[in-house]
């Protein structure tokens, strides 16, 4: 991924607090000769190994169990807050008018060499930790061992674990750091007034970061 300097996420938990809060990746492997592409909600571990651990799973009929490369590290790509930034923001609109849109975005990706895992206890143990997981804002949480256990039984055997040690992790936050402080500013004032969780996300973002004294720096 390319990176600038100034969008460069360097905080290990900062970048851990988005995979836990996005946790939705897009899984991209090699497979058969061709890039695989996949969706699915992962757990990360983050006490396992120096950059964490994920852990998910796929369909049992989902080829890519038995075709990712062990060769190729695989990547999962975590989307966090992202929003379309009109310039019509920015002060320096009215100052010179030498401005374009752009968009804002925070994302991390998560490279590792996955391995598959067939083992009906260790998948128990992974579902109900993911069920756990996002389930735990509920008043009534609905717990796996509320469904039948010959249900359990059979819906694990259609489904492979899939864990990938994590080892390099990349985080890109484009929050305006690259403007000037009133260009951010008026970035943050127009974001702020849109109802939408991306963009008051991305307010926040923007705001986290400025410096603590103005900077002419564009």
């Amino acid at each position: 991924m390319y990176i600038q300097p100034q969008f460069e996420e360097r905080d290990l938990s900062v970048l851990h607090a988005l995979v836990r809060s996005h946790p939705l990746g897009t899984w991209v492997t090699m497979g058969e000769g061709q890039l695989v592409v996949n969706h699915l909600p992962l757990v990360l571990d983050s006490a396992r190994g120096p950059f964490g651990t994920l852990r998910g799973h796929v369909a049992r009929a989902n080829p890519v169990w038995k075709h990712a490369s062990t060769q190729i590290e695989s990547v999962v790509v975590f989307q966090g807050p992202q929003a379309y930034i009109t310039p019509s923001w920015y002060a320096a609109k009215l100052e010179h008018g030498k401005v374009v849109p752009t968009w804002n975005y925070a994302v991390v990706h998560a490279h590792g060499t996955p391995r598959v895992i067939d083992d009906s206890e260790w998948l128990r143990a992974h579902v109900t930790e993911l069920t756990r997981v996002h389930e735990s804002e509920r008043e009534v949480p609905w717990l796996v061992s509320d469904a039948p256990s010959t249900y359990i039984e059979t819906m694990l055997k259609a489904i492979v674990g899939i864990e990938i040690p994590i080892a390099r992790l990349e985080g890109k936050w484009k929050a305006s750091q690259n403007r000037a402080v009133p260009d951010r500013l008026g970035v943050v004032a127009g974001l702020s007034e849109r109802r939408d969780e991306d963009s008051q996300q991305m307010a926040r973002l923007i705001q986290e970061r400025l410096p603590s004294r103005p900077t002419g720096d564009r």
